[in-house]
Formats: C-alpha cells, sequence, structure tokens
C-alpha cells in the first residue's frame, strides 16, 4: 500500500546478494481461462497461525488462542488480503496471491489500481513498480520501459524504471509477476530479477498472473468476496484529456458496470482529494471510503492526530493508518494511541495495515510498521499480541500480507 515504506524497505531487499534466482521469461499471453473461481467452502489457515500461538509467551491470550486451534475456520471481512493476501510468499497483485488470501479467509481482497498506455485499470501496488515485481526488464518489452535496464557499474547500482503507463494492458498481460526484489548488483537483465528478502520464498515465484481491475472484479465476484480497490497516485504526468477526477470515476465506474452493490466496496486512495471527489460526486460509493493517512510520518503523528476532526467534518467514515500510528508501549505493553483514541472518540472508523510485511519480528527495531511501540514486541508469536491490541485499540479490520493469522484471530475472537 504505502509507497514511501515501500522504498523504506528496499535497501534491505535490493542489497541481498545471496539469492539471484530469476523468474522464467514467458512470450505466452496470460489470461484467467484456465482459473476456475468460486466460493471457497473450506478455509485452510496452514501451520503458520499455529507456529505463532506457540511461540507466544505465557498469558491469558496464548491460553484463549490455544483453545482455538481445532476449530474450523471461516472467511470474514475482518481479515484483508493486502496485495491479494498471499504476498508473504506469492507475487503481489497476482491471481495467485488473491487465491492464496482467499483459502485462508480473507473476506475483502485488494487490488491497488494503475492506468495503463490505454488507459485501462490495471492491478499493480505503485505505478512504477514493474521493474521489480514482473520479469519485464528481462523481455522485449524492457526497451520501453522510462528507464531500461541499466547495469551495475563501480559504484553506480544497478536500475531500472518501469511503469504501467509505459504499456499496454495487452502488453501487461505477456509478463511474469514476481515477488517484489531487485539485484543491486545485477549485470544483467536476469540477474536483476533476483535479491528476494531471505524471509520471503521462492518457491511460488514462477510466473505469476497479471490480473486488470475488471479481471479482479469478476474474479473477486465469483469467490463472493468483498473489494477494496486503491488508486494509486499517479507518478508521471496524466495523459491529455485524462484528468485526475476522471481516473477516480473511471474506478467507480468499473464496479458500476460489473453490477456491484457499493455496500461491499472499500475503496482507497493517499490522494485526500480522490475522497472528496467521491463524497461530493459518488457519495454511495464513499460511505466506506478509506482515507490512507500517512501525514503523521517523520514525526507528524500528533499533527495527523489533530487533523482526524477536520476529515470527520468533511464527511470521511473511515481512515486507514499504518499499525504504527494506532499502539504505544507503555511499561512494556501495548495501548492505544492517541491517535485511535481520536478517530474512535470521532465515530471514525479504522482500518490498520499492513501485518506480516516486515519478516521476524525479533528483527523490526525502527520498522516503519512498528515504530512507535516496537520496544513491546519480542519474538513472532508477539504478532497475535499486536493483533489483539489493534482490536483492543477499536481497529476495526486489519490489512495482511499473510492472510492466515488474521482469519485465525478473527474466528477465535467472534469477528465477522
Amino acid at each position: 500500500m504505502l509507497a514511501l515504506a515501500l522504498f523504506a524497505l528496499l535497501p534491505a531487499i535490493v542489497a541481498v546478494p545471496y539469492k539471484r534466482d530469476t523468474a522464467p521469461v514467458s512470450s505466452l499471453r496470460h489470461d484467467l481461462s484456465h482459473f476456475t473461481f468460486s466460493p471457497i467452502k473450506h478455509i485452510s489457515l496452514g501451520p503458520r497461525p499455529y507456529y505463532l500461538v506457540d511461540d507466544m509467551s505465557p498469558s491469558p491470550l496464548k491460553d484463549k488462542l490455544t483453545k482455538c486451534k481445532e476449530y474450523p475456520a471461516k472467511t470474514s471481512s475482518w481479515s484483508i488480503g493486502h496485495r491479494g493476501g498471499g504476498t508473504l510468499q506469492f507475487p503481489e497483485h497476482t491471481v495467485e496471491s488473491n487465491l492464496a488470501g482467499a483459502r485462508m479467509g480473507a473476506g475483502i481482497l485488494e487490488c491497488d489500481v494503475a492506468f495503463t498506455k490505454d488507459l485501462q485499470l490495471v492491478c499493480r501496488h505503485s505505478q512504477c513498480d514493474l521493474h521489480t515485481t514482473t520479469n519485464v526488464v528481462a523481455t522485449e518489452l524492457g526497451a520501453k520501459c522510462s528507464q531500461p535496464f541499466k547495469p551495475a557499474n563501480g559504484s553506480a547500482p544497478a536500475s531500472a524504471k518501469c511503469c504501467t503507463a509505459d504499456f499496454t494492458m495487452a502488453e501487461l498481460r505477456t509478463l511474469c509477476a514476481k515477488m517484489e526484489s531487485s539485484y543491486a548488483n545485477a549485470t544483467s537483465p536476469q540477474e536483476y530479477l533476483g535479491g528476494v528478502a531471505p524471509w520471503r520464498t521462492t518457491l511460488y515465484n514462477q510466473c505469476g498472473t497479471i490480473m486488470s481491475h475488471k479481471d479482479h472484479i469478476q474474479m473477486t465476484l465469483a469467490l463472493g468476496l468483498d473489494f477494496t480497490p486503491e488508486l494509486k497516485t499517479p507518478e508521471v504526468p496524466l495523459p491529455e484529456g485524462y484528468s485526475q477526477e476522471k481516473y477516480a470515476q473511471q474506478l467507480v465506474d468499473d464496479y458500476r458496470a460489473a453490477g456491484v452493490d457499493f455496500k461491499r466496496v472499500w475503496p482507497q486512495s493517499f490522494l485526500y482529494s480522490d475522497i472528496l471527489y467521491w463524497i461530493k460526486n459518488e457519495p454511495k460509493f464513499a460511505r466506506q471510503a478509506l482515507f490512507l493517512d500517512e501525514t503523521g510520518d517523520d514525526g507528524k503523528l500528533a499533527n495527523a492526530t489533530a487533523a482526524l476532526a477536520g476529515r470527520a467534518k468533511d464527511g470521511v467514515k473511515w481512515v486507514s493508518p499504518p499499525t504504527s500510528y494506532l499502539l504505544t508501549a507503555v511499561d512494556g505493553k501495548l495501548e492505544p494511541s492517541a491517535y485511535a483514541k481520536e478517530a474512535k472518540r470521532l465515530g471514525l472508523g479504522v482500518v490498520a495495515w499492513s501485518l506480516e510485511r516486515s519478516g521476524p519480528l525479533d528483527q523490526i527495531k525502527g520498522n516503519y510498521y512498528y515504530e512507535h511501540f516496537d520496544s513491546a514486541v519480542k519474538r513472532d508469536g508477539d504478532m497475535f499480541v499486536v493483533l489483539d491490541a489493534l482490536k483492543n485499540a477499536g481497529v476495526d479490520k486489519v490489512f495482511s500480507d499473510w492472510s492466515a493469522a488474521t482469519t485465525f484471530y478473527a474466528n477465535c475472537m467472534g469477528l465477522k
């Protein structure tokens, strides 16, 4: 979701030379025709939630979660599939990641939306991340990138910049999505595809299926789940005749054309003007619009907290900040932050992001998602301590890169 947080993670990713794997280059056009989508009746959480429970320090919370280990799981809308919900192990914003999130019980699936050269909407986390999330630099299409691949040279790292607006939707469908990564010392495009963070995996990094926004809508409808599209902030000049307002309206129109009840849609944007546009022009669509609030970054959390009253006055109903805005550590325990308390005082809905995005929790000192309470997080099992604290702070839903733990917790606590 968060571009700045993503870039904050990248140095740790691109500097990893141990893994120079390459995603396969395919000349075949990818589509969804070989997939069959239907509601998932048997939710499978896999071993991770139980590993996390076992890793917890003794506590009443651990006792409660332990009792839930053998309970069958159900889909929960408290659990949102961030970039699909399988991103910890599958390439983000792919059919495969979304299916993983759905099978782990995410009740809402995310599609970050960017526009293509032919002004279609495609599911990509950033408008200009294709060089790190697809195999484009190792294909003939790499020559069309805003900045084609340049090999490492002396102290200068390898580089590229490939944007959705560089390609048509048809061209994007020929690409393989891969785990977000790049190898800074690469001397060839194939090497540049490597550098996957050690706490992720390349096991499912074969050739992820890229989706258009309309593909995502049809898939999510068939799965019987709900939607949370994020209108990505443009990173390139808008084409002539294509305004930010038209871009925001196009998102709405895709759901209207598909006959989707707006009660099932949780639109998002970091651009406050997008939220205000929807409130004014599409009020039914805006009722569940999430303002993605990063205005408290760089020591400005008090300012973001003070601004919440103005957001509510403007008609905003929901805010969605990073987890770090919502909790604070007091004597080694997690408590609701001033931001969380103010949001609930104002009657605002709150959605937190993003769990399972930061690797082992004994290594998260100073991590963006934990920076205001990292002193109280010591081990992987504390993931459930964080989730419990978020619930106690009044958080209504949680984005996660691996939906199983959030779904397990929601089921155990009776959160639908």
